[in-house]
């Protein structure tokens, strides 16, 4: 293994002489460019110290590593956070740890076995428009407005956009929006529109979510009341998605 490596190290030097980029020498070494930037860093000596030193690995998520590598090979470009939702769904034994434990295990693991991170280009297309009614975004946002007396005061807003119209409802109040305060405004907006959408589409904001629990996303239980008595239909993005609700985050712009 060390020779490997050391082999490793002639190459990251010889290819930086050439004067390859480091996002070019990691993806021709399947190393991350960190990596990279730290055997530049160092001396032949200093390496050969590094090799030699004793290595403590955290072995909480070991016996994890056959179904990591497996999953990895088919989708090298699936980042940190998902392996870890791919644990949490299809593990129940998996032990509470923090993200940073399970980037540095995938990390060893794409080492280990060779898996580089493949950057993916997201395609992005024109979709069908959806009927009538089919589908609302749902978002909240903050602005400053101007007093009468000059001043600057900041307000949050909840709106509303309907998908296929683009027919939107807007309603600002001063303090931060709670779970009551977004179901009045919920209930405001209904009765401006004159209806309630099939699908509401929301992010994954603390006003409606109080935790996620082996990959499952709970509801406060003021707000899961709320949508079983009106037995509304509603969808979580995932996180830093913006592109799937992208009509009222055109808004919020």
């Amino acid at each position: 293994m060390n020779l490997k490596k050391k082999i490793m190290y002639y190459e990251v030097k010889q290819l930086r002489k050439q004067e390859v980029s480091l996002r070019s020498i990691g993806k021709t070494l399947g190393i991350d460019r960190r990596t990279v930037k730290s055997i530049l860093a160092m001396s032949e000596e200093e390496f050969s110290k590094f090799l030699n030193t004793p290595k403590v690995r955290n072995k909480l998520l070991e016996r994890y590593e056959d179904y990591v590598v497996s999953r990895l090979r088919k989708a090298p470009a699936a980042s940190t956070a998902q392996v870890h939702d791919w644990l949490k769904e299809n593990k129940p034994d998996l032990p509470k740890v923090a993200p940073k434990t399970v980037y540095n295990f995938v990390h060893y693991v794409r080492q280990k076995h060779n898996i580089p991170l493949v950057q993916s280009v997201r395609e992005m297309m024109m979709v069908e428009e959806l009927p009538y009614g089919q589908q609302a975004q749902v978002d909240f946002g903050e602005y400053y407005m101007t007093t009468k007396e000059g001043s600057r005061k900041k307000v949050r807003f909840f709106v509303i956009v309907l998908s296929r119209s683009r027919m939107k409802y807007v309603y600002f109040i001063e303090a931060p929006f709670t779970a009551k305060s977004a179901i009045d405004a919920h209930n405001l907006a209904f009765e401006y529109l004159k209806g309630i959408p099939h699908l509401l589409v929301y992010d994954q904001d603390s006003v409606f979510l109080v935790s996620e629990n082996k990959g499952e996303l709970i509801m406060t239980n003021e707000f899961r009341g709320y949508v079983e008595s009106l037995k509304l239909i509603v969808h979580f993005c995932k996180k830093s998605d913006p592109q799937s609700k992208g009509y009222v985050k055109f808004i919020l712009m």
